[in-house]
């Protein structure tokens, strides 16, 4: 059990480093060679950031949210736009629906409410957020402060820069991916199950909480529970909603403002958990 939780752990992380080193090379790129006028014009690009980043989070792979969180970081993409790839985002889904078999009028449908609400949502918070920041004089870290932070010697070139943040996140990564698989190992699906039967209320909170899990095991197991009939419609769009992947992951190890992230980590909960409740009672 746990050579094969360390096994897929490591299969895991291996698909996310391509991801995870575009995201470096963009944020290097554009600290390196952009003015402090064309970073400014990036940061405030956020009007239409959430409508792309819910849409492009819809692609079936958890990559990009990893990607996502540390753009986030850096301050390249809105709060908003952070909060619609991670509502949006589909990972291991898609791929299951589909191998299933389920009808694509269906899968259609899941795909859509993700990317909706992900895109509803973040343009409210990116709206609040704009509204609050022309009142204050908040601080916001930006790329060469996390460089900074990780003394990786940004100065010897975008390629290395890159390169050695990439290594940093790809082993912390592996072994919260590791330690998560053999929790979940040790548990068991079955019982996970019996669980959220048990509080059939409290389905789409209790999936809710499952999908905040920082893996994309979690989305697996929240869609194969309803294709088993173990939760409802409303209980898998909480959970697929809330999942986000190693993005959180991601977030609280590249993000410095810990009040900033269980900010996000909230508004990620109680947005998924509410959508899918009320989305459950109408289709």
């Amino acid at each position: 059990m746990l050579w094969e939780a360390l096994k897929d752990s490591v299969l895991d992380t291996l698909k996310l480093i391509p991801f995870l080193f575009a995201a470096y090379l963009v944020m290097e790129f554009i600290e390196h060679k952009t003015s402090e006028k064309t970073q400014k014009k990036i940061e405030e690009a956020g009007k239409f950031g959430p409508v792309a980043g819910g849409i492009l989070g819809a692609v079936p792979q958890c990559g990009f949210s990893a990607a996502a969180a540390n753009l986030y970081a850096g301050r390249v993409i809105s709060m908003g736009t952070l909060i619609a790839i991670f509502l949006s985002t589909s990972d291991e889904m898609l791929p299951i629906l589909i191998s299933e078999r389920v009808a694509a009028g269906f899968i259609l449908k899941v795909l859509l409410l993700k990317v909706l609400v992900g895109i509803v949502f973040g343009i409210l918070i990116d709206f609040v957020a704009h509204k609050r920041e022309g009142n204050s004089h908040e601080h916001h870290h930006h790329i060469h402060e996390m460089c900074e932070h990780d003394h990786c010697k940004c100065s010897e070139g975008i390629l290395k820069s890159s390169v050695v943040h990439t290594i940093q996140i790809t082993l912390y990564i592996f072994l919260f991916t590791a330690l998560i698989r053999i929790i979940i190992e040790c548990i068991g699906a079955e019982q996970i199950s019996r669980f959220l039967m048990d509080v059939p209320f409290l389905g789409e909170a209790v999936a809710g909480l499952f999908g905040l899990i920082p893996n994309c095991a979690a989305s697996v197991v929240i869609t194969q529970m309803y294709l088993e009939g173990l939760i409802g419609f409303g209980s898998m769009l909480s959970g697929l909603l809330v999942g986000a992947g190693v993005g959180i992951l991601v977030l609280f190890k590249s993000n410095r403002n810990l009040k900033e992230n269980l900010l996000i980590l909230g508004l990620l909960y109680v947005i998924g958990v509410l959508s899918g409740f009320t989305l459950g009672l109408f289709l």
